[in-house]
């Protein structure tokens, strides 16, 4: 969201985002000093604002907050009239921009980052006979089709997201993905031997990375016991992130001296060059929508190994990835074990011809901008 609030403002455009934090607040929601934009209109600070008002922590993770002031979420519209009022969240936040008065805003839109109905019931029912689990889900859809109705168009980020949800009676759905900061997460980035030398590691040591949020949805058990069975003794694993699931992350590596856990990174140069420097990216979670720590890594020329299903499934056909039944160990610890032995130098080609096809954050809102033009023109006058 910071990203997009600069580009936006940068564009010419103020931004605006409501969300949930632990106490009321305002501040600026974009860096205006990084990520350059080139365009002849500069705006100031102010035209980028993250207000936040304060709600309860949620159980599973602290970090995240839940939305529920409807009432000052409402205000703050009214106070601002948008031209354009995105939905980001299916939760409180769609109620509250749902019952935003059609007078206080130009269009409303519906962005669906998270496949929240088919990830949460593939973990909780998962030993539920399909139709059984259609009837406990058929609610949450009629739902989304709800929040949908009541927006000019609902934006995914993925093919597979939008066969999904026209096959569930959604409308107005518009394929739109997402794109990548290409002048952070560049091949040009690529230093092997700094980064192995930061690792303690050999020159010619192979670096698996992993990415993501510690939730239980990502699957880091599959990336771990595929790289314990799959991967060579100089083959170590490096994971980025946190969450939840760390402890249990931790566990599950039981002390493995070839896997450690660097945290999170929030310097996103710094991550881009062990991307670029790493060998192959390991990636568990056949539930996203996008994937967007995924494009970064292949936007560096990294290789990787993906499952064959969600967001990471949409780059099968890149030459850099080697895919795998989703949520099979055996099966991803073979595609990593085969990546890893391929000449290292075909490998960087194919991750270099694949870097060239990753969409940029200029496709992605130039594509964006151009909907939204559309969609103000269509408006009924008067």
């Amino acid at each position: 969201m910071t990203v997009k609030s600069h580009v936006l403002c940068q564009l010419g455009h103020a931004h605006r985002i409501v969300a949930p934090g632990p106490q009321d607040g305002v501040e600026r929601a974009s860096d205006t000093t990084a990520h350059p934009v080139a365009h002849e209109k500069r705006l100031t600070p102010d035209d980028s604002i993250l207000r936040s008002f304060r709600g309860p922590s949620m159980p599973y993770d602290p970090s995240y907050h839940l939305l529920y002031r409807v009432d000052k979420v409402r205000a703050y519209v009214a106070a601002e009239h948008p031209d354009v009022l995105e939905i980001h969240s299916p939760y409180v936040a769609a109620v509250a921009a749902l019952s935003c008065p059609s007078n206080t805003f130009g269009v409303r839109t519906f962005v669906w980052h998270s496949d929240f109905i088919d990830t949460y019931s593939a973990v909780l029912l998962k030993r539920m006979p399909k139709a059984m689990t259609d009837v406990l889900t058929a609610p949450l859809w009629a739902w989304v089709r709800r929040i949908a109705e009541g927006c000019g168009a609902t934006f995914v980020a993925a093919r597979f997201q939008k066969a999904k949800l026209d096959a569930h009676g959604v409308p107005r759905v518009v394929h739109l993905p997402f794109g990548v900061e290409k002048d952070v997460f560049s091949p040009a980035r690529r230093d092997a031997r700094a980064w192995r030398m930061e690792l303690g590691l050999p020159e010619d040591a192979k670096v698996v990375l992993a990415i993501g949020r510690f939730a239980v949805e990502k699957r880091w058990d599959v990336v771990i016991d595929a790289f314990i069975e799959g991967a060579s003794e100089d083959a170590h694993l490096v994971v980025f992130g946190d969450g939840p699931e760390a402890a249990r992350m931790r566990a599950r590596a039981a002390g493995n001296p070839r896997i450690r856990f660097m945290g999170f990174e929030k310097n996103r140069e710094r991550l881009a060059m062990a991307m670029a420097s790493s060998d192959v990216l390991l990636h568990g979670c056949p539930y996203e929508t996008f994937g967007l720590g995924v494009a970064e890594a292949l936007a560096t020329g990294l290789s990787a190994v993906l499952p064959d299903q969600g967001g990471a499934g949409e780059w099968a056909h890149l030459g850099s990835v080697r895919s795998y039944p989703s949520l099979d160990v055996g099966a991803c610890a073979r595609a990593l074990r085969g990546l890893l032995q391929e000449d290292a130098h075909a490998r960087r080609e194919q991750g270099l011809a694949a870097a060239a096809e990753i969409p940029s954050v200029a496709d992605h809102f130039r594509k964006l901008l151009s909907h939204y033009e559309a969609l103000l023109s269509a408006r009924p006058v008067g």
